[in-house]
């Protein structure tokens, strides 16, 4: 049985996503954001000394950081969900895979630390913003040429880029003038295996 250490509107989302879509037994462990701080609790520092979410362990293996746990998932599930056979669709199922926390997350992630600067964060956001709209026009652009981010099918590379698109949309109004986008929201947030995840999660903000 995989446990999966999971705190509430956070990147674990994706792997009970994963979880489900791959049909792999697993158990969660909920974590509840300190309400002041909106950080993980200490309690996940007695899991992994980063104290930091998604985590799982799966016997004697515990495996932190998104992109490698949903690798691990997939090689575990056989490659389900894994990189498609053709090459050009392999080489974008490997670039999104890796671009979501590489590119996308750090300009969006650092838009939410400027919100929350007094005084100065508005204005700071104005001139980061432009950053962060070259990101979201080239996603645009690569799902109005595919329904999937690798491809014809839907990879883990959709559920990789799930969560960073998902805070664009709550904090920099992704979806708007980006039918493609969208769209490709709709999808996901349409499929059962998602919204089993969320039941299975709790608290999401972002869905």
């Amino acid at each position: 049985m995989i446990i999966v250490h999971h705190l509430e509107n956070s990147r674990s989302q994706r792997i009970l996503w994963l979880l489900e879509e791959l049909g792999l037994p697993y158990e969660v462990r909920r974590y509840e954001r300190n309400k002041a701080t909106m950080l993980a609790p200490a309690e996940l520092r007695r899991v992994h000394p980063l104290g930091k979410a998604p985590v799982i362990e799966d016997g004697d293996h515990v495996i932190v950081e998104t992109g490698a746990i949903i690798e691990y998932l997939v090689e575990k599930a056989d490659g389900r969900l894994g990189a498609p056979a053709h090459r050009a669709d392999v080489l974008r199922y490997r670039h999104f895979l890796h671009y979501a926390e590489g590119s996308l997350m750090p300009p969006l992630f650092t838009t939410l630390i400027l919100s929350r600067v007094p005084l100065f964060g508005k204005t700071a956001i104005k001139k980061f913003r432009p950053m962060v709209e070259v990101h979201l026009d080239y996603v645009e652009g690569e799902l109005a040429q595919r329904p999937w981010f690798a491809g014809k099918e839907m990879t883990a590379a959709d559920v990789m880029m799930s969560f960073p698109l998902e805070a664009a949309v709550k904090r920099a109004g992704a979806t708007q003038g980006r039918p493609h986008l969208a769209a490709w929201l709709e999808k996901i947030h349409a499929r059962p295996a998602y919204q089993a995840a969320l039941k299975a999660g709790g608290p999401y903000a972002y869905a």
